[in-house]
């Protein structure tokens, strides 16, 4: 059974002191338009802050990652009116991507490196693409580690996997199983 603890009365000097301090303001549209979007930052442990890709033609990478994906642009830096630099976010959350022109002669290819984005309608979205006119890779498929996953290449080349895990991602059950799955082959 639940154990009730009493209601503590206030005294006088934690009501004054209630009464002296300044009132949040409330959570109305207008507030929150006004009130820049920032991620909790900690201050004392590692956060992961946004992934870096090169590209060889910016104007090419923006149109697929904001136009295409759906990508907020955040910042954009420009040079010579050509854009250098790019900074989104995602549309479904806080996480961003830095866009930045690779200099002539410079190897873009990331071996070994792919993005991932989520999308709950991940076979509605990849259908969307392909009507836009865009390859993808592999259709959505469901791997045995219980994600749902489709493959495509931005264009300048870099692996991308578009997925759903929903409650499967962080059970170690079912990557346990995956694991076994391995190890039989």
């Amino acid at each position: 059974m639940a154990r009730v603890s009493p209601k503590k009365k206030k005294t006088p000097q934690a009501r004054q002191a209630r009464k002296s301090t300044p009132k949040k303001p409330r959570n109305t549209a207008q507030s929150k338009k006004s009130m820049p979007r920032t991620a909790k930052v900690s201050q004392d442990r590692l956060t992961f802050n946004h992934a870096m890709v090169y590209s060889r033609d910016l104007q090419r990478a923006l149109g697929f990652y904001r136009d295409l994906l759906g990508f907020k642009l955040v910042d954009e830096f420009r040079h010579e009116n050509r854009p250098v630099y790019a900074r989104l976010r995602a549309p479904g959350g806080d996480g961003t991507l830095a866009l930045h022109l690779a200099d002539a002669g410079t190897p873009i290819v990331s071996d070994g490196v792919r993005l991932y984005f989520e999308i709950r309608e991940l076979e509605d979205f990849c259908r969307k693409l392909q009507a836009k006119g865009f390859y993808i890779t592999q259709m959505p498929r469901m791997m045995p580690w219980g994600w749902l996953h489709a493959y495509l290449n931005d264009p300048d080349g870099h692996e991308i996997s578009l997925y759903w895990a929903g409650e499967n991602r962080m059970k170690k059950t079912v990557m346990r199983t995956a694991k076994q799955i391995e190890e039989r082959k």
